[in-house]
């Protein structure tokens, strides 16, 4: 899958696994590394959808249209489909399988 991010600030932070830890310590540091790999690898967010370990899962209120995946509790990893047109299913919802680029909005604690 093609990843951006929101920002340069943000795509220097997780420009490589030196400057991710240091913004995040080794811990989160690993586990946010290991997410932008599997994001990676993905052929398509529906792919990463239904790994327990991910909790990938679309947000609501405020938040609608973005997509939360876990990263070590509370963090969570903010992104949004990052196509022209969002694909979507004939019922309005956002078709998972079609959603091949994304981009990074932040690393926050969403709770």
């Amino acid at each position: 899958m093609e990843l951006s991010f929101a920002n340069t600030k943000l795509a220097k932070e997780l420009a490589d696994e030196k400057s991710i830890m240091r913004k995040y310590g080794p811990d989160n540091g690993r586990r946010v590394c290991q997410r932008l790999i599997d994001l990676m690898a993905a052929d398509n967010l529906e792919t990463l959808r239904f790994l327990p370990q991910m909790r990938a899962h679309e947000l609501t209120g405020d938040r609608a249209g973005q997509i939360s995946v876990d990263v070590k509790h509370p963090r969570r990893l903010l992104l949004v489909p990052d196509h022209a047109v969002i694909p979507r299913k004939p019922d309005g919802g956002l078709d998972w399988k079609r959603v091949t680029k994304v981009k990074i909005l932040s690393i926050l604690d969403t709770h």
